[in-house]
């Protein structure tokens, strides 16, 4: 491979939420979703490039930035965007919090598919809504849609909004284009905006293929609202960039006048550099990110058939992110990720903070050095196997 993924690169002390939240030194942390791989050279020379200037001043985001994105989105999932339907912020959460604020009114319910991100949680409650769960069907050790109960909820007329997390997190589906249509078309005819968080659309695996929602019609594309960004796809979270999607007109000047109401309609210098250098540059990095991760999960799902087999690991279509059934263990996922980090020293998520059904599992972070991976699936087996 051009590009070394084995690589540990140390995080300790550089002020990362990841590895610097608990300052023991033991602490194996597998756990918030981002990775602990160095980006593409060509974002990190970008970056330099840029910061080697030493001014930095009040940034404009220029033509090649919007450039850049609707070239990559054109290239790498054929979904035609325009210039103009473009709003940029400083990450995908306030772009979700943005966008509720500017398409409902408080009291208005808000649709998700449990289990699922815990931060649509959370920006649901801060915009007075209320959340209301079509819980997902967990089925050979996979997840599907309960179309039944969606309609169901759709059809509430304070229902105005569904979350769609596509790529799904925290249980790695990706959605199927017959999906998709039932989704929308149930929301069409309820007159339910489907904003679809589609962050990780950029880790998918062999075999499945990330589709647009917005991509799937016209229809689709005027009723509904996409957020996406380059920080998962290249660790760029730290950077905070994120681009909403909106071709419908009156939607997309409700979410602009919400997104300065909240002060998060401006992106630094080096947002700007690290978006235009990842989409122009970044795709053979990419590529070969997706094999190593890939074959990262390979690894996990053997050490589990061989040493833990009886947690069963939910199969894994798109993100760096594991879904693992601990439900034969008879402990909560809060009892389970506090005896791995007491016992350990791993931390892991809960299931329960993606949802009430997400009891029993718990989530683990796979984008790191196989090195790290290896000694993290140790310690889950010294407790449990």
């Amino acid at each position: 491979m051009k590009y070394n993924f084995d690589e540990i690169v140390p995080r300790k002390g550089t002020n990362s939420y990841k590895w610097d939240t608990i300052t023991d030194e033991d602490v194996l942390p597998m756990w918030v979703a981002d990775m602990d791989f160095r980006t593409a050279p060509t974002i990190i020379e970008a970056i330099t490039k840029r910061a080697l200037h030493g001014v930095f001043g009040y940034t404009k985001v220029p033509q090649a930035y919007f450039d850049a994105t609707v070239n990559w989105f054109q290239r790498r999932h054929n979904f035609t965007l325009q210039k103009e339907w473009i709003l940029f912020t400083s990450g995908v959460v306030p772009a979700l919090s943005a966008v509720i604020k500017a398409l409902t009114v408080p009291g208005d319910k808000v649709i998700v598919q449990t289990p699922v991100y815990n931060c649509f949680f959370s920006s649901i409650r801060n915009d007075q809504c209320e959340m209301v769960s079509n819980e997902l069907i967990y089925k050979d050790n996979t997840y599907h849609i309960d179309f039944d109960d969606l309609e169901q909820k759709a059809a509430d007329p304070k229902a105005k909004l569904l979350l769609l997390c596509s790529p799904h997190n925290p249980v790695g589906r990706v959605w199927k284009k017959e999906e998709l249509i039932r989704i929308g078309e149930i929301c069409l005819r309820n007159h339910v905006i489907v904003v679809s968080d589609e962050i990780h659309c950029d880790l998918v695996y062999p075999g499945h293929t990330h589709i647009p929602f917005a991509s799937v019609s016209n229809e689709f594309l005027q009723n509904s609202v996409t957020c996406t960004a380059p920080s998962k796809t290249f660790n760029l979270a730290g950077i905070q960039v994120a681009n909403i999607m909106a071709a419908h007109e009156e939607m997309r000047l409700k979410i602009d006048k919400a997104l300065n109401i909240n002060e998060v309609c401006e992106i630094n210098a080096f947002a700007v550099e690290a978006l235009i250098a990842a989409y122009n540059g970044g795709e053979d990095w990419l590529e070969e990110l997706k094999v190593y991760l890939y074959d990262n999960y390979r690894i996990l799902v053997e050490f589990f058939r061989k040493y833990l087999p009886s947690l069963p690991v939910t199969q894994l279509e798109a993100t760096y992110l594991v879904w693992i059934d601990c439900s034969a263990l008879k402990q909560t996922s809060k009892e389970i990720a506090e005896t791995l980090l007491d016992r350990e020293k791993l931390w892991v998520n809960e299931g329960v903070l993606y949802g009430t059904v997400g009891e029993g599992f718990i989530r683990i972070n796979i984008a790191c050095p196989r090195p790290l991976l290896l000694e993290g699936l140790e310690r889950i087996k010294k407790v449990y196997g």
